[in-house]
């Protein structure tokens, strides 16, 4: 179960977006964020202790959130898996509300020290559609769907920042165009699996994958992608 956020770091989060635009997730961005909402500055840093940066990783993980409930929403039961995907992105683009923080947030993840924050958020994504479209890896391939779909949605979002296309038409376009990639890969990994002449070298390093399982969710923890080793 997730822990509820404070009410008065959402109150902090809409009132730094339109500041955003201008300053960035900046400290001037949070200071203003802190000065129109009825909080004690000190009060107001033990919520948000990087200041702003906080505030954009809760950006982030909202999104998600909404992504989630929207998926919840739907009925995905008649679509292939590579369709669920697409739409599961679609809808994921779709709880943006605000397009240049989200430009912001990736010039801000993009710097050397922010980068271990934006991958773990980008995985927490990908995280979060594998869990809501109910993937059953308990094994390697718990992993490497998660890495895959983060490169993807990753990728996705640098070209819908930049489409001005009708209707996002061509985002909906690159993201088919993404998935049908992964699809080859997967199709050359089956070919090489499933190769007689090669399985002398493949089954030890796939019998060496076989111990590889998915780590066990911490149930009280708030963002998505936070895990622990199983005991």
């Amino acid at each position: 179960m997730q822990t509820p956020t404070d009410p008065k770091k959402l109150d902090l989060l809409a009132a730094i977006l339109p500041h955003v635009a201008f300053d960035g997730w900046s400290a001037a961005a949070f200071d203003a964020a802190v000065a129109e909402v009825d909080i004690n500055p000190e009060h107001a840093k033990t919520l948000c202790p990087r200041g702003a940066v906080d505030l954009a990783i809760l950006y982030h993980v909202e999104g998600d959130r909404a992504m989630i409930a929207a998926i919840k929403g739907e009925d995905f039961s008649a679509l292939r898996i590579r369709d669920k995907i697409a739409r599961a992105i679609e809808l994921r683009l779709h709880a943006i509300t605000d397009k240049e923080a989200v430009r912001r947030g990736s010039v801000l993840f993009a710097l050397p020290h922010m980068a271990p924050d934006g991958a773990k958020l980008i995985w927490g994504t990908a995280d979060a559609i594998w869990d809501a479209l109910g993937d059953p890896s308990r094994d390697v391939n718990w992993y490497t769907k998660r890495a895959t779909l983060s490169g993807v949605y990753a990728s996705v979002v640098l070209f819908w920042l930049g489409d001005d296309s009708v209707d996002g038409q061509a985002t909906r376009a690159f993201i088919d165009r993404r998935i049908e990639d992964v699809m080859t890969i997967e199709k050359v990994k089956a070919s090489v699996n499933g190769n007689p002449l090669l399985k002398p070298l493949i089954g030890p390093l796939n019998q060496m994958m076989g111990y590889v399982k998915a780590p066990t969710k911490v149930p009280d923890v708030d963002l998505p992608g936070m895990w622990r080793d199983p005991e």
